[in-house]
C-alpha cells in the first residue's frame, strides 16, 4: 500500500470524527435555542452544563460549545456569584427589546429597500403575499378570543416574505441570528400585546403601499417605523408588567 493511500485512509475517521461533532454541535445549539425561545428555558434560569446535556443525551463539549454561541448571540448572560461565573438564561428587559427591536428594524428595512427596487411585476407578486396575510391579522384584531399563536404566525410570516423576497445571503444570515431573540418577547408578552394589533396592521398596510408605488425610502422607513413602534408598545407592557428573569 503507498504511503498516499495510508494518508488518505487514515483521513476518514479524521473527517468522520469532525462531522459527528460538528452535528452533536447543530444539535445542541439548535435544541438549546429553541428551549430558550419557547420559554422552557425560562429568563433567569441558571444554565449548567452537566444538567443540560443530560436533558439533552448529547455530551458535554458539544454543550459546552453551544452556549458559548449562545452567550454571543446573547441569549445567554454570565453572572458573579461567589467568586465564581455562572450562566443563565438572559432576562428579558425593556433595554434589551429596544435594542433588539432596532437592530431587526434595520435589518429589514435593508431588505425592503432592495426588495422596492424590483420591477413592477415581481413588485406586485410580493404585495399581494403581504396583503393576504395582513388581510388576516386585521381579521383577527377585532376579535379578543384569537390565539395569539396564530398571530404570532402571520406577523412572523409577514416579516419573512419581506425579507426573503430580496435579501441576498449575508441579509439573511443576520436576520436568521437576530430574529429569534425577538421572538422571545413576542411569546412571553404576547397576551398583552394583541389587543394593539390594529396598530401593526395599519403600519403593515404603509409597507405594502410604498413596495407597490417602487418607493425605496418609503419602504425602508415603513418597516423601520413599525419595529420601532413595536418597541415601543412592548416597552410598556414590559414597565406594566415587570421584566422577566433579571437580577
Amino acid at each position: 500500500m503507498s504511503a498516499k493511500t495510508k494518508r488518505r485512509k487514515a483521513r476518514k475517521p479524521a473527517r468522520a470524527l469532525a462531522d459527528h461533532r460538528e452535528r452533536s454541535f447543530d444539535t445542541a445549539y439548535r435544541k438549546l435555542r429553541e428551549l430558550i425561545v419557547h420559554g422552557r428555558l425560562a429568563p433567569g434560569t441558571r444554565v449548567v452544563e452537566a444538567d443540560i446535556a443530560r436533558r439533552l443525551e448529547i455530551s458535554r463539549t458539544p454543550v459546552r460549545s453551544a452556549l458559548h454561541r449562545l452567550q454571543q448571540e446573547g441569549y445567554v448572560a454570565a453572572y458573579r456569584s461567589s467568586r465564581q461565573a455562572r450562566l443563565a438564561v438572559a432576562p428579558l428587559t425593556k433595554e434589551d427589546s429596544r435594542e433588539l427591536y432596532w437592530i431587526i428594524g434595520h435589518i429589514e428595512g435593508l431588505a425592503g429597500r432592495l426588495l422596492a427596487q424590483l420591477n413592477e411585476e415581481a413588485r406586485a407578486r410580493v404585495a399581494e403575499r403581504l396583503l393576504v396575510i395582513n388581510t388576516e391579522l386585521s381579521r383577527l384584531a377585532g376579535n379578543p378570543q384569537t390565539n395569539p399563536s396564530r398571530i404570532f404566525d402571520l406577523d412572523m410570516g409577514f416579516h419573512q416574505v419581506l425579507v426573503e423576497s430580496a435579501a441576498g445571503p449575508r441579509l439573511l444570515a443576520l436576520h436568521a441570528a437576530i430574529k429569534p431573540q425577538t421572538e422571545r418577547y413576542w411569546r412571553l408578552y404576547a397576551s398583552a400585546i394583541v389587543d394593539q394589533l390594529g396598530e401593526s396592521v395599519a403600519e403593515h398596510k404603509s409597507i405594502i403601499q410604498s413596495i407597490e408605488r417602487g418607493d425605496p425610502d418609503a419602504t425602508e422607513h415603513a418597516i423601520q417605523r413599525n419595529w420601532q413602534c413595536g418597541a415601543e408598545r412592548l416597552g410598556r407592557v414590559i414597565e406594566s408588567r415587570g421584566e422577566r428573569g433579571s437580577w
